[in-house]
C-alpha cells in the first residue's frame, strides 16, 4: 500500500498512529481480505483489535453481506451454542421459538468471534466442524445445516498456553491461526501517545463544549514513559478525566488550558512493576455507562454554574467565586474521583488543597459532590418515568444493574 492509501484507510476507520507495527497490521489486513482465509487477530486488551476484522469485511468479497461482532467471553456458557448455532422450539427452558444464531444468520458474510480463548470446550468442538465443512446443528436439532461464514478471531490470552494447559483445542488453534495479524501495545508505540491524546481531548471537548486542553513538554514526555497497561482504552479514559476536570480551570471554552507534568501526574497512576497488561475489557464496558453518567453530570454542574454566572452579572452583583473552582480538582471528593477514573486509572489518591483558594470552597452546607448531583439525577430520572427503572437506566445512560446498586445505595 501507499503511504497516502493507507493514510485513507486510517482515516475511515478512525486509527490514529505512524508505528511501523500498526501499519504492518493493516496492510496484512487489506491483502487477506479479498480471500476467505481465517485469521487471527492477537494483542492485548485495548490496542484496537476490532478494527482489523470490520477492515477485512469491507475489503473483501463479502462486504455486502452482513457483518457481525460477537463477544465470546461476555455470553454465559450455558447459552453460547444457542447464541451460535442457534435452537429449536422447546429444546429448553425458555426456547420458546426457533431461533437462527449467529452463523446462519451471518451466511455469505462475516463473522467476528472477539476473545475467542474465552470459548467452552465444547464450543470449540462445533466451532471446529464449521471451520472446516461448513456444517453445524442447532440446539434440539439433529438437522445438519449448511452455512458460508468468513471467520476473523480474537484474543488477549496466549492460546499456545491455553493449548498446553488442556484449555483450548490444538486442531483448532491452527485452523484459526492460518493467518496472524499482531496489534502492537500502546507501549511499543510511544511516537503515538501524544498524537492520541490529541485527539482524544479534542473529540471530547468538541462533544461536551468544555475548554480546549494541551500538554506542556514535560507533560509529554511523561505521558510517553507511562506503559499504559490498560493500551488505548486507558488512555482515552485519562484524556477524558483530564479534558473535563482541567478545563474547568479556564474561564472560556476559547481559551487553551495547559497541562503540566505536575498537574498530569494527577491522573496517571503511580509506576507498579509488578502492574500487568489488562487481560480483560469486560468490566471497562460494564462500567462505561456509569462513568459516562458521571461525567456527564460534571458538566452539567458547570453549565448550571456558567449560567448562574451570567444572571448574577446581568442583575449587576459581582462574583466572588469563580466557577473554575467549584468543579476543579481539589473540591472533587476522593471517592467520586475513584467512580470516574475506574480503580484509581489516572487520578491520584490523595487530595491536596491549595491554601489559597480554601476560602473560596463552597458553603459547608450546599453540597456540590459530583456523587450528590448523581443521586440527584437518579432521583429525577425515577420521578420522570413513574419508577420504571428500566426506563430510567436508559434515560441515564447507565446499566439496570449498575441503577440498582445505586437505589440500594441510597436507601442504606
Amino acid at each position: 500500500m501507499t503511504n497516502q492509501e493507507l493514510q485513507t484507510l486510517k482515516n475511515k476507520y478512525d486509527i490514529i498512529g505512524n508505528d511501523p507495527a500498526l501499519n504492518r497490521a493493516l496492510e496484512i489486513a487489506v491483502a487477506v481480505a479479498p480471500t476467505d482465509i481465517t485469521v487471527l487477530v492477537t494483542g492485548e486488551s485495548g490496542v484496537g483489535k476490532e478494527n482489523i476484522p470490520k477492515i477485512i469485511h469491507q475489503h473483501s468479497r463479502r462486504k455486502s453481506g452482513k457483518y457481525f461482532a460477537v463477544n465470546c467471553g461476555a455470553i454465559p456458557e450455558g447459552t453460547i451454542d444457542s447464541e451460535l448455532f442457534g435452537h429449536e422450539k422447546g429444546s429448553f427452558t425458555g426456547a420458546n421459538e426457533m431461533r437462527r444464531g449467529y452463523f446462519e444468520e451471518a451466511d455469505a458474510g462475516t463473522l467476528f468471534l472477539d476473545e475467542i480463548g474465552e470459548l467452552p470446550l465444547s464450543s470449540q468442538a462445533k466451532l471446529l466442524r464449521v471451520l472446516q465443512s461448513g456444517e453445524f446443528i442447532r440446539v434440539g436439532s439433529s438437522k445438519v445445516l449448511k452455512t458460508d461464514v468468513r471467520v476473523v478471531a480474537a484474543t488477549n490470552v496466549n492460546l499456545i498456553h491455553a493449548v498446553s494447559k488442556g484449555k483450548f483445542r490444538e486442531d483448532l488453534y491452527y485452523r484459526l491461526n492460518a493467518v496472524s495479524i499482531t496489534m502492537p501495545s500502546l507501549r511499543e508505540r510511544p511516537g503515538d501517545i501524544n498524537l492520541l491524546f490529541r485527539k482524544f481531548v479534542s473529540d471530547f471537548s468538541a462533544k461536551y463544549g468544555v475548554g480546549r486542553v494541551a500538554l506542556t513538554e514535560d507533560a509529554s514526555i511523561m505521558l510517553r514513559k507511562y506503559r499504559w497497561p490498560g493500551n488505548i482504552r486507558q488512555l482515552k479514559n485519562v484524556a477524558e478525566t483530564v479534558a473535563v476536570l482541567e478545563s474547568a480551570r479556564v474561564p472560556s471554552q476559547a481559551e487553551k488550558c495547559m497541562v503540566d507534568a505536575e498537574a498530569l501526574s494527577r491522573y496517571i497512576p503511580k509506576e507498579d512493576p509488578n502492574l500487568l497488561p489488562v487481560k480483560s475489557s469486560s468490566w471497562q464496558e460494564e462500567n462505561s455507562g456509569e462513568r459516562e453518567a458521571i461525567i456527564r453530570s460534571i458538566i452539567q454542574l458547570k453549565q448550571d454554574v456558567d449560567y448562574l454566572k451570567d444572571v448574577v452579572a446581568k442583575a449587576g452583583l459581582s462574583v466572588q467565586t469563580p466557577a473554575a473552582h467549584v468543579i476543579s480538582a481539589p473540591v472533587i471528593q476522593e471517592n467520586t474521583i475513584a467512580a470516574v477514573n475506574h480503580s484509581n486509572w489516572g487520578m491520584p489518591q490523595e487530595n491536596v488543597e491549595d491554601p489559597e483558594e480554601q476560602e473560596l470552597d463552597a458553603p459547608a452546607n450546599e453540597d456540590l459532590s459530583v456523587e450528590s448531583n448523581c443521586n440527584d439525577l437518579i432521583e429525577k430520572a425515577l420521578h420522570k418515568h413513574g419508577g420504571n427503572r428500566k426506563a430510567a437506566a436508559a434515560e441515564l445512560g447507565i446499566s439496570e444493574r449498575t441503577l440498582y446498586r445505586k437505589i440500594k445505595k441510597l436507601s442504606e
